[in-house]
């Protein structure tokens, strides 16, 4: 029997699409974001909730590759603009990509290849995207292709948590940038909205939104559980392998940052930082053993972490 469980509530996952539909118009397209395994969750890897979607959207060209392996055949989204050296895979896994680069675009005309792409707007990401202002000049290159489908246009927004008066900005300069590419395109996926903007902004211009992290059922910052109900998707389960008690004075794990200032009963988790488990929540985190909350005490180890029980009845090693 494996100690350390992942379980994945799909029922959950099902529930907070539901409620993020509630969130916006009917007719809205949702593109579920599924990178990095959907969050770690493998979500991505049940044929059957994927299927549930018109269109996905994946990080690189090669998780794309991975979900067709699984036999999806809709629409693929991959978010990021990809290498030159990705596009035989692109064409052979027939997915939309993101598009901003211009030496990506001069090398598909060069080869003249077909490709399905969605225009990136750079509104204040700062990271990739065309500025609203080369815009003309970009799809007047794409242009010079007939094998180069323009279907969809997007930007991002960094801090819709926060600074809404931003984000109004970045709405505002993604919507004229979408009615100079419909001058050229007939669009059929405008979005701007991940999980922060679905639940502070408006964004009449789009019809798709695209569902990260409120997806799988966790706040997207703190206070989102206000405005939408969603159910976390995963529980990480292990089992205590030892259990001892240190006196005051005594101390637990690396460095000697916890200090016991009493008789402590410490219970050891073999979980670490190897799995996942970010050595930062050593002092803050939480755990929960029969049904009461221990607090993660000492630096969080390769292999295991240490975690108060002196509050907690009945705690045993688990065989």
């Amino acid at each position: 029997m494996k100690t350390n469980i992942m379980e994945i509530d799909v029922s959950a996952f099902k529930h907070n699409i539901e409620e993020i539909k509630k969130q916006v118009d009917s007719k809205t397209i949702i593109m579920p974001v599924i990178k990095a395994n959907a969050y770690g969750t493998y979500l991505n890897k049940k044929l059957d909730v994927i299927n549930e979607f018109d269109v996905v959207a994946v990080a690189n060209v090669y998780e794309a590759i991975e979900i067709r392996k699984l036999g999806y055949k809709k629409e693929i989204f991959v978010l990021n603009q990809p290498d030159i050296l990705a596009i035989e895979d692109i064409i052979e896994a027939n997915v939309i990509i993101g598009l901003s680069s211009r030496e990506f675009l001069e090398e598909a005309i060069k080869r003249n290849v077909k490709l399905r792409v969605h225009l990136e707007i750079e509104t204040g990401m700062g990271r990739t995207g065309i500025y609203p202002e080369d815009l003309r000049d970009f799809i007047k290159k794409i242009k010079k292709s007939k094998n180069i489908e323009v279907n969809g246009i997007y930007t991002h927004f960094p801090i819709a948590d926060e600074d809404l008066e931003f984000t109004k900005n970045q709405i505002e300069k993604f919507t004229k940038a979408v009615k100079i590419a419909e001058e050229y395109f007939d669009l059929k996926y405008i979005h701007c909205q991940a999980s922060n903007g679905i639940l502070n902004t408006v964004a009449s211009i789009c019809n798709t939104i695209r569902p990260g992290i409120i997806m799988y059922g966790y706040q997207s910052y703190e206070g989102a559980l206000e405005k939408i109900n969603i159910k976390p998707v995963a529980k990480l389960k292990s089992k205590i392998n030892f259990i001892k008690t240190i006196q005051k004075g005594e101390s637990v794990s690396y460095m000697r940052k916890f200090i016991a200032d009493k008789e402590t009963k410490v219970a050891t988790v073999p979980l670490g930082y190897a799995d996942g488990i970010r050595r930062a929540l050593f002092g803050i985190g939480e755990v929960v053993i029969n049904g009461k909350k221990a607090p993660i005490i000492g630096v969080i180890c390769m292999d295991s972490f240490m975690v108060d029980v002196s509050n907690i009845p009945e705690v045993k090693v688990r065989r």
